[in-house]
């Protein structure tokens, strides 16, 4: 069995440097708050939308950086689990923190992405018309 050491392998989670002030302007956009929700949901909407990364992928870490408790809380088990399913790996895998990282980039320029296309979003009916969709795909 692995030690909780090699599970917990890493403490931080960096954005690539564009998507620095996508944090902050989504944050502030949708009225959120804290800026590692906007993360949480970011990291959310990428794996729903179902794409798979190699671990080549990772883009560069010069944005806004997270500690692994601060981005995910006491809710880590959870999205590590959903990756770990995701990708099917184990929770040991040296790679799980690069998949962290590319969906939270991924996932925060498919927001942009969004408000680009429909800059009138508001903050929650954005966020219920995405959950609504995601419930219907598995329902």
């Amino acid at each position: 069995m692995n030690s909780l050491r090699e599970i917990n392998m890493f403490t931080q989670i960096k954005t690539c440097s564009k998507n620095k002030e996508a944090v902050t302007f989504l944050t502030r956009k949708f009225a959120l708050g804290a800026e590692n929700v906007i993360a949480r949901i970011a990291i959310a909407y990428s794996l729903q939308s179902g794409i798979h990364f190699s671990p080549l992928d990772v883009k560069d870490s010069g944005g806004k950086e997270y500690s692994k408790n601060v981005l995910f809380g006491n809710l880590y088990p959870m999205y590590a689990a959903i990756v770990c399913k995701h990708y099917s790996i184990h929770q040991s895998d040296k790679d799980l923190p690069r998949y962290f990282k590319m969906h939270l980039d991924d996932g925060l320029e498919r927001i942009m992405a969004d408000v680009k296309d429909n800059p009138n979003l508001v903050g929650f009916d954005y966020l219920f018309d995405k959950i609504q969709l995601g419930l219907e795909d598995i329902c």
